[in-house]
């Protein structure tokens, strides 16, 4: 089964059968859950929805399934076309539509594909909502409008340049300190629509562009998650090229990873950390990452005299715990950069032009600068129980045993020691508990996920 129904949207792979995958009837079907739900929340009112597409090959069928489907729901359709995710998210700000879908499965396969909702905001649903988007999913007490009220296209055109714009405009954004630095820069878009954005707002800054898997066919190059097993190809071009740095995007450009000159990574978690760095450096304020996150946005935010929160896992529980603490930049250490002076959204543009600005600033090449941070290195492992096992008392058992030690549970059990920390996370799906540790060194990271491990198979007798 490889349908996956939940509160941020619905993902599956293209085919097969209606219910397990993502086939015209669950298109359908979850559209017009979203379409009620929205004319539900608006008090009946006529909506206007913002559709949008990463380069999939299957990004067309699904978006004449979704429009035609809106149409039939009654609703207005603004129809952005190929666009990034934080573009859509954009449109729908810009149009003051009532909110947006999505057409992408991020950085899964090209045989997925899902449906992201978006409120009046441009933001995801939150928990709320995304469960009662499912609910109405389940119930066929509805009749669709007749022939007279059928929604309309109300506009059909490209939105990337007004992204790009936006982006341009920004106070912290020095187009003319980047324009000076005549930047080298090898770009990997994975063959999806950051293939069209990202060499356009660089060129915009002055760069000259290398081009690497940016035609936007769908078919990927390589597994399209950014890292760094995963981009052993633009590490040789940056270094054959005499590039000043390499940027990486997943299909729809949420998230940002950059290379260095010498072809090593600059490392996904120290994008937030860069961009971060930049901002504080003009504004004292908060910053918020997810539990999962690196310490040395803590460490760059404290130097400047700001206040760190973590969030539990999720671009939507990190909005939420900004707009609560008025952090002023944010996301996760998945290279995903939040600038609420724009919006509440990941977006690889944005984060692509402060970095450069930083960059160009500071008058560094891109390992001088990783160098200027912490050194924190990362270990990502899992243990598989049983399905008799209780994980939700395997997770209280081990908070119980460093009780003594910084634990946060907003999230799974997160421990902080004075070098490290281990965050545990059950899987909604699977009787399995992800274990994430980050620590001094990569020595010291595995090690530490081992010893945890090791504790887990001892409460569960494994």
């Amino acid at each position: 089964m490889t349908l996956i129904k939940s509160i941020s949207g619905i993902r599956g792979t293209i085919g097969a059968t209606p219910g397990d995958n993502l086939t015209p009837i669950d298109i359908v079907k979850f559209t017009t859950a979203y379409a009620r739900f929205m004319s539900e929340k608006n008090g009946g009112k006529r909506l206007c929805i913002v559709v949008g597409r990463d380069a999939r090959i299957s990004g067309t069928m699904v978006e004449k399934i979704i429009e035609g489907t809106l149409l039939g729901c009654g609703v207005d359709v603004i129809n952005v076309g190929l666009c990034t995710t934080p573009g859509t998210e954009m449109a729908v700000i810009t149009y003051q539509a009532d909110g947006g879908i999505i057409i992408t499965a991020s950085h899964n396969p090209k045989q997925w594909n899902a449906l992201k909702l978006l409120n009046e905001k441009g933001e995801f649903l939150n928990d709320a909502e995304g469960k009662r988007v499912l609910a109405l999913a389940e119930d066929d007490n509805f009749q669709f409008p007749d022939v007279d009220h059928l929604g309309k296209v109300i506009l059909s055109e490209d939105f990337n340049d007004t992204h790009i714009a936006q982006v341009l405009a920004l106070p912290l954004v020095d187009v003319e300190a980047v324009r000076a630095r005549k930047f080298k820069v090898v770009v990997d878009a994975v063959n999806s629509i950051g293939g069209v954005v990202i060499p356009k707002l660089l060129r915009e800054l002055g760069c000259e562009v290398v081009e690497l898997n940016c035609e936007p066919t769908g078919e990927f190059a390589h597994n399209p998650e950014p890292l760094p097993q995963n981009l052993t190809e633009i590490s040789e071009v940056i270094v054959r090229e005499g590039a000043d740095l390499g940027i990486v995007v997943d299909p729809d450009v949420d998230r940002l990873a950059f290379v260095n000159e010498d072809g090593t990574m600059f490392v996904e978690e120290y994008t937030l950390v860069a961009v971060a760095d930049y901002i504080l450096s003009k504004q004292v304020g908060n910053t918020v990452s997810n539990l999962s996150s690196s310490r040395a946005l803590r460490d760059v935010t404290e130097a400047h005299g700001g206040s760190y929160t973590a969030s539990a896992v999720g671009e939507v529980n990190v909005v939420a715990k900004m707009k609560e603490t008025g952090a002023i930049i944010g996301g996760e250490g998945n290279g995903g950069v939040i600038y609420p002076e724009l919006h509440y959204g990941r977006d690889a543009l944005v984060g692509t032009a402060l970095f450069l600005t930083y960059l160009a600033k500071k008058n560094m090449t891109m390992t001088a600068l990783r160098a200027t941070y912490p050194a924190y290195f990362a270990s990502k492992n899992k243990i598989e129980l049983t399905p008799a096992i209780d994980v939700d008392k395997v997770l209280l058992e081990m908070k119980a045993r460093y009780a003594s030690e910084n634990v946060n549970d907003i999230d799974g059990v997160k421990i902080d020691f004075a070098q490290s920390w281990v965050h545990l996370r059950k899987s909604n799906t699977e009787p399995i508990i992800r274990i994430y540790t980050e620590a001094k060194s990569p020595a010291e990271a595995d090690e530490l996920a081992q010893k945890f491990i090791q504790e887990i198979r001892e409460i569960c007798n494994l």
